[in-house]
């Protein structure tokens, strides 16, 4: 492969969630599609491991319900976090208007495989996996490929459409100039993994601290455990002794105290820095970004994964026949953006609101002990968790498949 052309009609980079969802509904439009996955598989410790409830209700739309249900994988019908001692439900998703009213959590790359081989079921969809993007390639001002090193050696890939899903650290969007606005302030999300025994919480919680929470993710025989912090503090802990690292994590931890022991050296924690951003403009001639690539989320609610596949569903919606029959033009690219920026905005908005109320919370008196505000009034009133429900499982717009 040293040194050869490839051509294809549409070139994804990236084989996250949204690259693998349009990759196969491209695929299932007749398009010629190829994805592009810098990795060698797909095993990596993923962190979105939430498959919402409108991106199951895709799944049904496809026809592919019944195989994706099979897969190993927990079901949490609400959302609930510990608050003084009490359990609140936070999210309820029981009233929504879709098959399946739960998130079903399970490990990225056993969802990432299962699109992968629905997608390769068409003759027209190929997946080239070690193939890393090394520059995007123009031709006067318009996007038509992108260079890849791979196993083989360097290979060129032609293509009508180039699409960025690569991520929120994406070469794509760096290499065409997409211009990246930052909303708000980074933070920070110390990951681990703690076994599952008997005794702990029976659904996925989360922990209302003064300043930090406390997620569990039920991974079967482990939990995945996120601590989120203030920018900057996870290096105050390393610089400082590891157990007074576990003791601040024990203080918002539903779990046992003694099973912070199973945290034995700082190699047994990982740093997610979380940022809020969004691109200017998602598209230029030949390119468009979807997902993390053009909008960074909050882990809030665990929505990046939901709102990637959103996109994905609507860039196949709108493209599909175009590419398929030779006429995309820029206008189905800024139709796209069009389609999917007011969700994204109003996610952000929202997930922005949420973070203020907590610094504001932080800054205030140190007496005070209480959750951040918008944890308070949902306990306060708890009809507010099932509009929770309504905006995390479904978001501000539910995309659905449209016949090919």
């Amino acid at each position: 492969m040293a040194g050869s052309v490839l051509t294809t009609t549409c070139a994804i980079a990236g084989g996250g969630p949204a690259g693998m969802m349009l990759g196969l509904l491209l695929a299932r439009a007749g398009v010629d599609v190829t994805v592009v996955e810098k990795h060698s598989d797909f095993l990596r410790d993923f962190r979105g491991d939430t498959i919402h409830p409108s991106t199951l209700e895709v799944i049904h739309e496809l026809g592919l319900e019944e195989a994706f249900l099979k897969l190993p994988h927990t079901r949490a019908p609400k959302l609930s976090a510990e608050m003084g001692g009490r359990t609140i439900t936070m999210a309820d998703f029981s009233r929504l208007p879709v098959r399946n009213k739960f998130i079903a959590f399970m490990p990225q790359w056993d969802f990432l495989d299962f699109l992968s081989k629905e997608a390769s079921c068409h003759p027209n969809f190929r997946l080239l996996m070690s193939a890393r993007v090394t520059d995007v390639l123009e031709e006067g001002g318009r996007v038509t490929g992108l260079a890849l090193d791979t196993s083989d050696g360097p290979l060129t890939l032609k293509s009508t459409l180039v699409v960025a899903a690569d991520g929120r650290h994406s070469i794509v969007r760096e290499k065409a100039g997409l211009e990246v606005e930052s909303f708000g302030l980074p933070s920070e999300v110390v990951w681990m993994k703690l076994s599952k025994q008997k005794g702990d919480p029976a659904e996925t919680m989360g922990h209302a601290g003064p300043r930090q929470g406390f997620v569990l993710i039920d991974r079967g025989d482990y939990w995945q455990c996120g601590y989120i912090v203030r920018r900057g503090t996870f290096a105050d802990y390393r610089a400082g002794d590891l157990e007074d690292f576990r003791a601040k994590v024990r203080e918002v931890s539903p779990l046992p105290a003694d099973r912070m022991g199973e945290i034995g050296s700082w190699d047994d924690v990982s740093l997610l820095q979380v940022r809020i951003d969004r691109l200017k403009q998602w598209w230029r001639p030949g390119l468009l970004a979807i997902g993390d690539a053009a909008h960074a989320m909050s882990p809030i609610g665990g929505v990046g994964v939901n709102l990637a596949i959103q996109d994905a569903v609507a860039a196949g919606n709108i493209l599909g026949k175009a590419l398929r029959e030779g006429q995309l033009t820029d206008a189905h690219l800024a139709a796209v953006e069009k389609r999917r920026l007011f969700p994204t905005r109003a996610t952000q908005k929202l997930q922005l609101m949420m973070r203020s109320g907590r610094r504001k919370d932080e800054a205030s008196d140190e007496k005070r002990k209480g959750p951040p505000a918008f944890i308070r009034g949902i306990a306060r009133f708890p009809l507010l968790a099932h509009i929770a429900g309504r905006l995390i499982g479904l978001g501000f717009r539910m995309e659905h498949i449209r016949p090919v």
